[in-house]
């Protein structure tokens, strides 16, 4: 079962409204979430951290693991979203930026900023995001610097590193020794895991509102797989 669906469950079986049990951490699942905290005398962040989980599912049933990263539990329930070819686009990618005020009508757009946007601002309403978001490079703002770890965000130069503006912003994935495996969109026109140079870093940064807490390095196996170099 599904991180995000067992706690949807839980919660409406607790009596609270998470709204559709569908996987989607929106703010209706945030809310019950936050009132369930609440009731316990938790800090209501609307995150699924150790103490939070221990309550609402002491002793019943198996309780899901990973739920103190929703945005990047979000990054990956959408891999797989594609852009449509030619004068289309996907709706799902359009309507990322509509809650976000977003001017955006086309997915030949660069939408790595746009993907980061909302895995963030759907799953962590109260963290601000930079301004102008659809810009990568902008993401050097965003939150507090970290060392790279899960769901951390990954911010790149591509094309020139002085003398473009062109970036590229994505989840940290894991790591080998050459490169940083990127959950991102936008990388071969869709969601995925692409393998970019450490070189092209700029920036590591983690959500303002959320607990760093323990470091989490995720080692690959050096691959022989090619390098990402454009990921527009």
């Amino acid at each position: 079962m599904g991180t995000v669906i067992a706690i949807q469950k839980r919660l409406a079986e607790l009596g609270l409204d998470p709204g559709p049990v569908d996987g989607v951490r929106g703010r209706l699942t945030i809310r019950a979430i936050r009132e369930f905290q609440q009731r316990h005398g938790l800090s209501a962040d609307g995150l699924i951290g150790p103490a939070t989980l221990g309550l609402l599912f002491g002793g019943k049933g198996s309780a899901p693991s990973k739920t103190d990263l929703p945005w990047y539990e979000e990054a990956r329930r959408l891999m797989g979203t594609k852009e449509i070819e030619g004068r289309n686009s996907n709706p799902r990618i359009l309507d990322w930026a509509a809650p976000l005020n977003l001017d955006y009508r086309s997915d030949d757009i660069p939408w790595c900023g746009l993907f980061v946007a909302h895995c963030i601002a759907a799953t962590l309403p109260d963290e601000p995001l930079p301004n102008g978001p659809l810009s990568a490079r902008n993401w050097r703002r965003f939150g507090r610097a970290c060392e790279p770890t899960m769901g951390a965000v990954l911010v790149f130069w591509r094309t020139n590193r002085l003398r473009s503006p062109n970036g590229h912003v994505g989840f940290y994935a894991g790591e080998d020794e050459a490169s940083f495996y990127v959950l991102g969109g936008n990388q071969s026109d869709s969601v995925s895991i692409a393998r970019l140079k450490k070189d092209r870093i700029l920036d590591v940064r983690f959500p303002a509102t959320v607990p760093f807490g323990e470091k989490r390095t995720v080692r690959f196996t050096p691959s022989t797989d090619p390098f990402s170099t454009n990921e527009a």
